[in-house]
């Protein structure tokens, strides 16, 4: 009778460590990574426009800093965003970085 008893209690034990555990971590509702759901929420009004950036906000970039800001800087105007890496003044894996956070907007006529 007595191991029937602890039986039992261990087993409502390692239930209630379970659940504790459960509560604790939640699942993501989506399985998505919290960066790819930010990417995604991000509009076009929050993408920098490499024609007419300042260099402060062209260093806030991912992988950007002084050097990079001011070749592309220099190298303005573009037609597309992916001119900065045929033009070699960034280099891919950097273009890769901030591909979805810049675009180049062409001034009106």
């Amino acid at each position: 009778m007595k191991k029937h008893w602890m039986k039992l209690l261990l087993a409502v034990a390692v239930t209630m460590i379970g659940a504790s555990f459960a509560v604790a971590n939640p699942p993501q509702a989506s399985g998505a990574k919290p960066a790819t759901l930010a990417a995604a929420a991000q509009t076009a009004t929050d993408l920098v426009d490499l024609n007419s950036a300042t260099a402060d906000q062209l260093k806030a970039l991912p992988g950007i800093g002084d050097a990079y800001s001011a070749k592309i800087i220099a190298g303005r105007p573009y037609r597309v965003k992916t001119d900065r890496v045929r033009k070699k003044i960034i280099p891919q894996v950097t273009y890769d970085k901030i591909k979805d956070l810049v675009v180049a907007k062409q001034p009106k006529s």
